[in-house]
């Protein structure tokens, strides 16, 4: 689990494609300094395992999914990434439930400055954007983000200068492909509810469940008292 704080920017040293998988040689030094092999990773917001380990660096397999799902497969030699280790058991919470696990992808719409702050409007498909609320948390390339405007097909950020500094937002210009992930209780709210997929709302639960339906619906709630 990660909570979408960035601890520091890496640099894609080597890319090792395969048909269709890649090994990521990346460099890297804060996020190291306690690290062994099998720990996990987010890269640019993906959990990555780190499978071999030097002073400076790294090295991480992804997965066909991976590349699939992610803006992974546009990068190169050089390219910078946001990089944060897995959340301590001790540490401080201060994004939000992040798994690492990406929904999809987007890509940046505009960017403009307001004072102090600078706005960033993303557009995401409408499989995404069900998910995406107002106040709510969004992760972008790994950053923990609160939702500030949403629309039909895109939503917008606004981040204060510090997080642009030590992330790779102060990177981005438009037209660039960045990597999303919802809220996951939004997700798994929807999947209790039976949202969207009828079989749950149909199939019957075992004699003496006391609801007549599978899935957690509205009308069993207000049977039981909610």
């Amino acid at each position: 689990m990660f909570t979408g704080i960035i601890e520091e920017i890496g640099t894609i040293e080597r890319i090792q494609r395969g048909r269709n998988s890649a090994i990521l040689h990346i460099r890297a030094a804060h996020v190291l300094e306690d690290a062994k092999l099998g720990d996990s990773i987010a890269v640019n917001g993906i959990c990555l395992t780190i499978t071999s380990l030097t002073r400076h660096s790294f090295c991480a397999d992804v997965m066909h999914e991976t590349l699939d799902r992610s803006s992974l497969s546009q990068k190169k030699p050089g390219d910078h990434i946001n990089l944060e280790r897995a959340m301590a058991a001790n540490g401080r919470f201060g994004g939000h439930i992040v798994t690492g696990h990406i929904d999809g992808t987007g890509s940046i719409l505009q960017i403009q400055k307001d004072d102090n702050a600078i706005w960033f409007t993303v557009n995401a498909a409408s499989p995404l954007m069900r998910y995406i609320v107002e106040k709510g948390s969004i992760t972008i390339d790994g950053i923990s983000l609160t939702i500030a405007k949403v629309h039909a097909s895109h939503f917008a950020i606004s981040a204060i200068p510090h997080t642009v500094s030590i992330t790779t937002l102060g990177e981005r210009q438009v037209g660039d492909v960045v990597n999303l992930e919802v809220d996951v209780i939004g997700k798994y709210v929807e999947k209790m509810l039976g949202a969207g997929d009828p079989s749950l709302e149909k199939a019957p639960l075992q004699k003496g469940s006391g609801a007549e339906n599978a899935g957690i619906t509205q009308a069993f709630l207000a049977k039981c008292g909610y």
